[in-house]
């Protein structure tokens, strides 16, 4: 491998993008006409235009994205996350035109984007599943009759689905009547898979997942886990590791089931195996949920407990190179916390935001690390997912640590358009959050009163109107590309 395509845009093309770099390999951005003067695209030592703004014509044009492997001489193909990330489809066309995958076979993702393919092969695994039933009678009766006999409360499931989409809960058979077909029709337009399946709804469950990295060596190992309870909506605020409810005894069974579910698949490069939790203590029980067949948004978070670098890991093992860890070497150190930085409105419903960045000015410190995708004068629009930055801290201890992304993030005046900072730091605050006693229902039970405390912190305000514009040419430069003068420019100021 000298050549890396980064099939992907944001934070994490910047991310492998320097990554590569530091590997001594060079990098192709690809753009839309939206990002031609995006971060990515700068940083990258190769660059190429892949299509319109709307990602079905660009960052999801699968012929595209091979096109601009071939013409730019590249000889790997990185695909972040998102977008097509998870598609056997990209994962099989880029085999098939010589470029080397970097994730796990196209057979693999194929398997695990089935949650009903991928449950009957974690049971046959002995990893432990949530009870359900997957009905080959898939009518709207036949999936009532699986859910009366499992017994209400159920989660109805697209086997296809992810982010909530295709999925509801169902207390009884008068709300199954109108659940099911709700559910199957939104699966059908999000997934083109209308196949459905139910679970035990576990109420107040928490949301832990486990990194696991295979070679094609048959090494596998887990690299311990995250806490990814704090959602909005089935899509995560926050991430942290490690859990403040694994113990030691939990910790160790539920890293052998991971590394035992990504063997029995076969599994190559950087996964996630996430688990529903219950329970407290060594008695505490996990069910297996999906495989995330992809590196995460929350990577940064493993890293820096670990002290490992995965994406580097990744262009290791996809040059054919072996594991550069074995389990017993790995060891958890300290405390890990990530947050995301989105522009949104949480005091308009979480509505997303688009204008310049009249300030943007990223922390700093020890312990703080942002990965971000953007600077101070770009501009954010609304055709792409809204994430702006994301913070990860690390402390010797979990108090430190929520301590440390609080000011960290008390630090980042972002002003121009609205962000989540204040909500950020209203759940950083919230005596439940420093507890640990939250769920994957936490953030949508308490969401009047968490909105409600969304204030912006007044020394926050008055720092960023006191900072001066930058004079770095390369900001300057930006100024002049995009026609930006962030102390001229009218509209919002950030919450």
């Amino acid at each position: 491998m000298k050549r890396v395509l980064v099939a992907n845009r944001g934070e994490i093309a910047v991310r492998v993008i320097r990554a590569c770099r530091e590997a001594g390999l060079e990098s192709v951005a690809v753009y839309s006409d939206l990002d031609a003067g995006a971060l990515h695209t700068r940083l990258a030592d190769h660059r190429v235009r892949i299509g319109p703004a709307p990602p079905s014509e660009s960052y999801l044009n699968i012929a595209a994205l091979v096109e601009a492997g071939r013409t730019s001489g590249a000889d790997a193909v990185h695909p972040g996350y998102g977008f097509l990330s998870e598609r056997a489809a990209f994962a099989r066309a880029c085999e098939e035109a010589g470029l080397v995958f970097i994730g796990p076979p196209a057979d693999v993702i194929d398997q695990m984007g089935s949650k009903i393919a991928a449950r009957a092969l974690m049971q046959r695994a002995g990893v432990p599943v949530v009870p359900g039933a997957t009905p080959e009678d898939q009518t709207d009766t036949g999936i009532q009759a699986a859910a009366e006999g499992i017994g209400y409360p159920v989660l109805i499931k697209a086997s296809a689905g992810g982010g909530g989409k295709g999925m509801r809960v169902v207390r009884s058979g008068a709300q199954a009547l109108e659940a099911i077909p709700s559910a199957r029709r939104e699966a059908i337009a999000a997934f083109g898979d209308g196949t459905l399946y139910v679970e035990r709804l576990i109420e107040r469950a928490r949301h832990v997942e486990v990194q696991i990295f295979g070679d094609a060596h048959g090494n596998v190992v887990h690299l311990f886990e995250r806490e990814c309870s704090l959602q909005r909506r089935h899509q995560k605020i926050m991430e942290e590791s490690p859990s403040a409810a694994v113990t030691a005894a939990v910790r160790e069974r539920m890293g052998e089931a991971a590394v035992a579910a990504a063997t029995a698949t076969g599994y190559r490069n950087a996964g996630t195996i996430e688990f529903l939790f219950e329970g407290e203590g060594d008695t505490a029980r996990f069910y297996f949920l999906e495989m995330n067949t992809r590196l995460q948004v929350e990577h940064p978070v493993t890293e820096g407990v670990a002290g490992v670098d995965l994406v580097q890991a990744q262009l290791l093992v996809a040059a054919g190179g072996r594991l550069p860890w074995q389990q017993r070497s790995l060891v958890q150190r300290g405390h890990a916390i990530e947050c995301r930085v989105y522009a949104e409105d949480p005091c308009r419903d979480f509505l997303p935001q688009a204008g310049p960045l009249a300030i943007y000015r990223e922390p700093s410190g020890p312990g703080i690390r942002v990965d971000s995708g953007v600077v101070e004068g770009d501009v954010v629009g609304v055709s792409y997912d809204p994430l702006l930055a994301k913070v990860t801290v690390c402390a010797e201890a979990r108090g430190a640590a929520l301590d440390r992304a609080a000011a960290a993030l008390r630090a980042f005046p972002i002003l121009g358009i609205h962000t989540n900072i204040p909500f950020l730091i209203a759940l950083l605050d919230d005596p439940r959050v420093r507890q640990g006693s939250t769920h994957t229902g936490f953030v949508d039970a308490h969401l009047e009163q968490l909105v409600h405390r969304t204030r912006p912190p007044a020394e926050a305000i008055a720092a960023a109107a006191s900072l001066q514009p930058r004079r770095d040419p390369q900001f300057e430069g930006t100024r002049r590309t995009m026609g930006i003068d962030p102390w001229s420019t009218p509209g919002r100021w950030g919450r």
